[in-house]
């Protein structure tokens, strides 16, 4: 298998996965409706996504480190979907531009290639919704579609 093949294979993966999160997502929010606390939201999807088969973390700690510095806080993912994929639960009246960043700097951090941002307080779920690609693969991704990185 050369590289392009195994990038497409692991995109692949991380697509069925985020697919299979985003469905269990529409199931929560229709089930629950706007309006309840993130953690509420948060504990019901992580139920759902292991009926559904799915290895899940939540509150997975993450160490932060500056210039070679462990610091005394640490970052605390809202759930972690079979070792790949960052979901960052929310329940907010809009989504703001400092969401997305949060995501990517998590996904920095960790090394995890996608991330997704979930707001249940929207009116539908997709209207809350953002899949994010560490920033790092997006690069790799379009320098081996032959564009200069």
């Amino acid at each position: 298998m050369c590289f392009c093949e195994g990038m497409q294979s692991i995109r692949e993966q991380l697509d069925t996965i985020t697919e299979t999160i985003i469905g269990g997502a529409i199931c929560v929010h229709q089930t629950l409706g706007p309006g309840l606390l993130e953690s509420v939201y948060r504990d019901c999807l992580q139920i759902e996504l292991r009926m559904k088969g799915l290895h899940v973390e939540s509150g997975r700690m993450v160490p932060i480190e500056y210039c070679g510095h462990r610091i005394n806080a640490d970052l605390q993912l809202d759930l972690l979907v079979e070792q790949r994929v960052v979901v960052e639960v929310k329940a907010v009246a809009r989504m703001h531009p400092v969401h997305q960043a949060q995501v990517i700097t998590y996904l920095k951090l960790t090394g995890f290639p996608a991330g997704l941002l979930l707001n249940f307080n929207a009116t539908t779920l997709r209207a809350g919704l953002k899949r994010l690609d560490h920033p790092d693969l997006y690069i790799r991704k379009n320098w081996n579609a032959g564009s200069a990185p």
